[in-house]
């Protein structure tokens, strides 16, 4: 039985603390207290009833460390880790984008695990998760990796490692940059099945192909299209999360998914103009909410 902290309590946050307190010793790190987690899964209602942490001073040392946050909020969850670090502890930074690796200095590099997560999960009260389906984690190779894949050996989730993050990294980032048009036209992932939608998911994806490949990553031409298919066969209420995050009024994480296309594309000399447009046109929208 490992310690394991979650940090975040959203939707990934608590459906992943709520499947690893099955098997393991779990603590939620917190804005507001909880009393349990409720997840509706495909296996059924599951529940839990962890430690709950709204204060970094009451922490104390784990074994691994899940940061769950959103990307803009860095600074705050690194408040948790000087009580949760302890001398062989490990961080594994599950978010968006695909710059994880950078996101927490603080932590030894060795000591770091950048996670590619595709988890359809949403929380419709503090506690109270709705997740679509089983979903998938995917870890560079290597010792640390390895082990972080144990930690969800007793759960439904498909952990794996994988010689190539560079490609998982982008090619999950083809499929959030896409995930725009649902927060722009807020609609769910039915959206897709419109044809002059679908062509702009796909221009959003062909930028991110060209500055991933630039980046190192080995993405398909066809990876376009399979984007706006894999949206369409999805559940057609599916809400991702920043969709969810701009009809709510709250920050969104459009620089991980949109912009970071932009910026790490001008690096390269290739110009992302279908994202930079949405991105803006979000961003505004968003002041305006």
């Amino acid at each position: 039985m490992a310690r394991v902290a979650v940090i975040g309590a959203g939707a990934i946050g608590g459906t992943l603390a709520a499947w690893l307190a099955q098997s393991h010793e779990v603590t939620v790190c917190a804005r507001s207290p909880l009393a349990d987690l409720e997840v509706e899964t495909p296996e059924g209602v599951i529940r839990a009833a962890p430690r709950i942490l709204t204060d970094p001073a009451g922490g104390s040392a784990v074994d691994w460390i899940l940061c769950t946050t959103k990307t803009y909020d860095c600074t705050a969850a690194a408040a948790w880790l000087p009580g949760l670090m302890g001398p062989a502890t490990r961080l594994a930074v599950i978010q968006n984008g695909v710059e994880q690796r950078d996101r927490f200095p603080q932590v030894p590099a060795q000591r770091t695990v950048p996670v590619i997560i595709d988890l359809p999960a949403e929380r419709h009260a503090p506690g109270r998760i709705v997740q679509r389906r089983n979903g998938t984690i995917h870890v560079p190779e290597g010792e640390a990796g390895e082990a972080l894949v144990a930690l969800f050996a007793d759960t439904p989730i498909d952990a794996q490692t994988t010689p190539d993050f560079v490609t998982a990294a982008w090619r999950k980032l083809a499929i959030n940059c896409s995930g725009i048009v649902s927060a722009l036209t807020r609609r769910p992932a039915e959206v897709a099945n419109d044809e002059g939608v679908a062509e702009v998911m796909r221009a959003l994806v062909r930028e991110c192909i060209a500055v991933g490949r630039a980046e190192g990553a080995d993405l398909p031409d066809k990876l376009a299209d399979q984007v706006v298919r894999w949206t369409t066969l999805a559940h057609p209420q599916s809400v991702n999360s920043l969709h969810a995050d701009f009809v709510a009024g709250r920050q969104t994480e459009v620089d991980a998914r949109n912009r970071v296309i932009v910026r790490l594309g001008a690096t390269h000399g290739i110009d992302a103009p279908m994202n930079r447009a949405l991105a803006s046109l979000l961003m505004a929208a968003s002041t305006r909410n």
